[in-house]
Formats: structure tokens, C-alpha cells, sequence
């Protein structure tokens, strides 16, 4: 018997109508995906799904009977848990504390050793090795991710809704992730699963449901569709030429690094970037990839030599970077890219206040900015007195990276940029970096998607603990030797990549 439905529903906020008469079943023991372009209304369904939000026509099914939970908690106490893409924890409060929060044993006398105990139980399941006593801001974005995963184990699920439980998982972590999956749906647990990696789909669901513009486009069992074929019906047309094709980098550098540390991170790096090139950054999550990054642009503290066209520069921090034609965007852009409760032109000019008034704020030029970049970047927005939180994620990068440009630098490096992104805007931001470098410009792309590394990159640099491992470029470059190098299998680390 189907435990939880929506029967024809439909949700509009204001005159925006986002779902059109949604049926979606969802089975105990079963795997069901909910895939479509960020837009598409999966948040939405899910919000219906967990009790944030009510349908405008339609309705909620439980247990075969119409049902209105008037609370994400109420659905809750109904079995019915919600692993959010945006983390719901508190980073003051422990892991423990985290775990159990609102239902603490011992009621108003906390049994701190039962909590305790009970986390170290869930991190065995999960086999991660997590401190019940660590402050949750103390942790990895990876361990964050785990805590939620730990923290709906911990009750009696009857639904499991995960969105995009796997974006920041290292692989080890995927495996365990999907043996949890496998004990949940033996157990008779219902699984909504939302992932815009389609071979998770592919590997994973039972069931699939396909959205486009809030619309039903296609429901399939196992094996009926493709990877090819789900990524055809999410975006309405056939995916060519998913990469753009390869560039024709310069001879002459645009950054060269030298002996680059930053302490407890990363271990004397040498690099260099040439005029019009696109290198890769690959790695293990915890191999130094972002910390490189961020020890360039001066976020953290680092030594070593830097030259930029050939000149020697000194960064401490961003606003040195700026002023030498290097800008970053960071791989988190809930936490550090964007501020989710300002608008649009403010998150597009924050970093560069100072071109828009002294004094006083230029707002007509702001608006002008926001016009261009609107139009540059192809920022979907309902309204532009939006806040940036309302966007769509694809949305939310694309306005993160009309921020970075901005300042029209000459270095650009990237982390992640395409995380929890649908394929269609995946295609639009590949198009983007690689014009970038067709411009002249230089690129670093940094990223854990091994297709994504070798499909953009001219070349690509391997790190390992901190130090750089290896090169690999045209008929080397394939997922085998970066995996052998980021695993030490390959060649020893070196000194300087080319």
C-alpha cells in the first residue's frame, strides 16, 4: 500500500504558478527518483511532501488517506524525514546535541552518555569517525553531511526525502551512503530520492519521475530509461556536444606559483596557469584542493612566490587578489558566496562597492549591472526584488559567478561549479568557462566530478595530502590514472607541474 502521495496538486505562490497537478506515488521498500532542472519544482514537492508547505489544489495522501500536516516537525512524528541540500543544523551545538535535538533523552535532565553513545552507534553504521562532541562548525561540509544522514537514521522512519544527499560526499562515503539506502528499503522504509547525478539515479531508484516546469513528463520503472534518456526528457531535447571542445592555451603564463604552503594544508605547490588555459584541479575530498585555492587569493594565510604576468605580486587577501586580476569563486555558495536574504543587485555588487559611490550608492548604475549581468549570465528570476535565497540553484551559481566576473579579472578559479546543479544549466556554465578562455582569460577549475575535470580541462593537476601528485594531459587524461594518482598509486608527488 502506497504510504505517501500527492493527488493532483498543484501549488502557485502569489501568480506564479510552480506545479501543475502532480501525482507521485511513493512505495514501501522502494527507491523512487524525483529528477528535473533546478526549477522544475522538485524543492517544492518535496516541501509538500515533509509538511513546510501546503498544495494550493490537490492533496496529500498518508497512508491512502487525505492528510494536512500543519509543521515539518508534525510530519516528522508521522515517520516523515526530510535530509535538506541546505544543512538544518546548529554549527554552535555538538554532534550529539545536533542529533537529538528536541527529543533529548532523559526529558529536562539530559542523559548526555546516552546521547553520546547512541552518536558513536549511528557513526559506526555509517563507518565515519565523527567526535559526538565536535561543534558542528568545526566540521567538513562532507561530516555535516553525514550528521544528517546520522540524524534521520536516529529516528523511526516510515520516509526518507534526501536531496542531493551525495554532492559533497567523498566516493568511500557514497558507498556507505548507498548500503544505508539498501538496509532502509529492506527494512520497508519509502525512499524519495532527488540527485541531479543521473548514474545515482540509474544505479539507485526503483522508480522514476521526470519534472519539467512543474509539470509530470515521465514516470519509469528500473531500466526503462538511460542516463541518456533522463537527461532528455529533464531539459525537453537531445544533449549534444555536452563539452565544449577543447581550447588552444598560449605559450606564455598567466600565473606562476612557487613553493606555495599554507600550514596543516597544503605542502609547497608549484604551478603554472598559461594566457587562455583551463587547468583542472583534481583530488580526494581533503587533499588540499580548496585550501590551495583559498592560500592563493589570500583567504588564508600562505607562503611561497607569486607572478602574474610575469610580475611578482603579494595577497593577503581579497582585495590584493582583485587588485592583481585574480578573483574566486568559493565552492560553498549558501555559507560564503551569496547572502541569501539580499537581493539580487546587492549580492552582484557587494565586492565591488566602491564602483558604484563613495558617499553615496549609485543604485541606477547597480540596476544597470544587475540588467547586464541578467542578460550575460542568463539569470532566470521571477522578480528583481527577489532575494537570492528564492532563486533555483543553477539561478543562485549563475548570479555567483556574474559577481566573480564583475571585476573583470584576467585569473579566475573555480571550485565546484557545478555542484547540486541540473545537466541544462551544467551545459550553460561549461559554455561559459570554456568562452572565458577563448577570451584570453585563464581558468582553474577545481572539481570532484572526474567527467566534469576531464571534460573541461586542457590539463589537469592531481593532489594528494596536500601536496601535488601528478599531471595528466590529452590521451593520459582519463579517470583511471587521476583516481591512481589522488589514491598514491601513481607517481610520487612532485615539485612543479608545468
Amino acid at each position: 500500500m502506497t504510504v505517501l502521495a500527492l493527488k493532483n496538486v498543484s501549488k502557485s505562490f502569489g501568480p506564479i504558478q510552480v506545479l501543475h497537478g502532480v501525482d507521485l506515488a511513493l512505495e514501501p521498500g522502494e527507491v523512487h527518483a524525483l529528477i528535473g532542472e533546478n526549477g522544475a519544482g522538485k524543492s517544492t514537492i518535496m516541501k509538500l511532501l515533509g509538511g513546510y508547505l501546503d498544495p494550493t489544489s490537490g492533496e496529500v495522501l498518508l497512508d491512502g488517506q487525505p492528510h494536512r500536516f500543519t509543521s515539518g516537525p508534525q510530519a516528522e512524528a508521522a515517520g516523515i524525514v526530510v535530509i535538506h541540500q541546505e544543512f538544518n543544523l546548529a554549527p554552535d551545538l555538538t554532534v550529539a546535541a545536533n542529533i537529538f535535538l528536541g527529543r533529548e533523552p532523559g526529558g529536562w535532565r539530559l542523559d548526555h552518555a546516552a546521547m553520546r553513545a547512541q552518536t558513536i552507534a549511528l557513526m559506526e553504521r555509517l563507518h565515519c569517525r565523527i567526535d559526538p562532541q565536535a561543534r558542528i562548525r568545526e566540521l567538513s561540509v562532507p561530516d555535516r553531511q553525514m550528521v544528517e544522514i546520522a540524524k534521520a537514521l536516529s529516528r523511526k522512519v516510515r520516509v526518507l526525502i534526501m536531496d542531493e544527499p551525495s554532492a559533497v560526499l567523498t566516493h568511500r562515503e557514497v558507498g556507505t551512503l548507498y548500503e544505508q539506502i539498501d538496509r532502509l528499503r529492506a527494512e520497508g522504509v519509502a525512499i524519495l530520492y532527488c540527485s541531479h547525478r543521473l548514474d545515482e539515479v540509474a544505479h539507485l531508484a526503483d522508480r522514476i519521475t521526470v519534472l519539467r516546469d512543474g509539470r509530470v513528463v515521465r514516470h519509469a520503472l528500473r531500466g526503462e530509461l538511460t542516463e541518456d534518456g533522463m537527461a532528455t526528457a529533464m531539459v525537453g531535447r537531445e544533449l549534444q556536444d555536452f563539452y565544449p571542445p577543447k581550447g588552444n592555451p598560449g605559450s606564455e603564463p598567466a600565473l606562476e606559483v612557487r613553493g606555495l604552503s599554507v600550514p596543516g594544508r597544503v605542502r609547497d605547490v608549484s604551478l603554472t596557469l598559461r594566457r587562455g588555459e583551463v587547468l583542472g584541479i583534481a583530488g580526494l575530498v581533503g587533499s588540499g584542493r580548496t585550501e590551495l585555492a583559498e592560500g592563493l587569493v589570500g583567504l588564508r594565510a600562505a607562503t611561497g612566490k607569486i607572478r602574474v604576468n610575469g610580475q611578482p605580486v603579494r595577497i593577503r587577501d581579497l582585495r590584493d587578489a582583485f587588485a592583481a586580476g585574480l578573483a574566486y569563486l568559493t565552492e560553498d555558495r549558501k555559507e560564503a558566496g551569496l547572502l541569501l536574504e539580499k537581493g539580487l543587485r546587492q549580492n552582484l555588487t557587494l565586492a565591488t562597492l566602491e564602483r558604484f559611490g563613495t558617499w553615496r550608492l549609485d543604485t541606477r548604475a547597480e540596476d544597470a549591472a544587475l540588467d547586464r549581468a541578467t542578460q550575460d549570465f542568463d539569470i532566470r528570476a521571477p522578480r528583481r526584488d527577489m532575494v537570492a535565497g528564492k532563486l533555483s540553484g543553477g539561478n543562485q551559481q549563475k548570479l555567483l559567478l556574474a559577481k566573480t566576473m564583475l571585476p573583470d579579472p584576467r585569473i579566475i578559479i573555480i571550485d565546484e561549479p557545478t555542484r547540486g546543479i541540473d545537466v541544462g544549466t551544467k551545459r550553460q556554465i561549461y559554455a561559459f568557462i570554456r568562452k572565458l578562455a577563448d577570451e584570453g582569460r585563464s581558468v582553474i577549475v577545481i572539481s570532484s566530478e572526474m567527467t566534469e575535470v576531464i571534460g573541461l580541462s586542457d590539463r589537469v593537476l592531481v593532489m594528494r595530502e596536500g601536496r601535488l601528485a601528478g599531471e595528466v594531459l590529452g590521451p593520459t587524461m582519463t579517470e583511471e590514472n587521476i583516481v591512481r594518482l589522488a589514491m598514491g598509486v601513481g607517481n610520487e608527488p612532485g615539485g612543479e607541474a608545468a
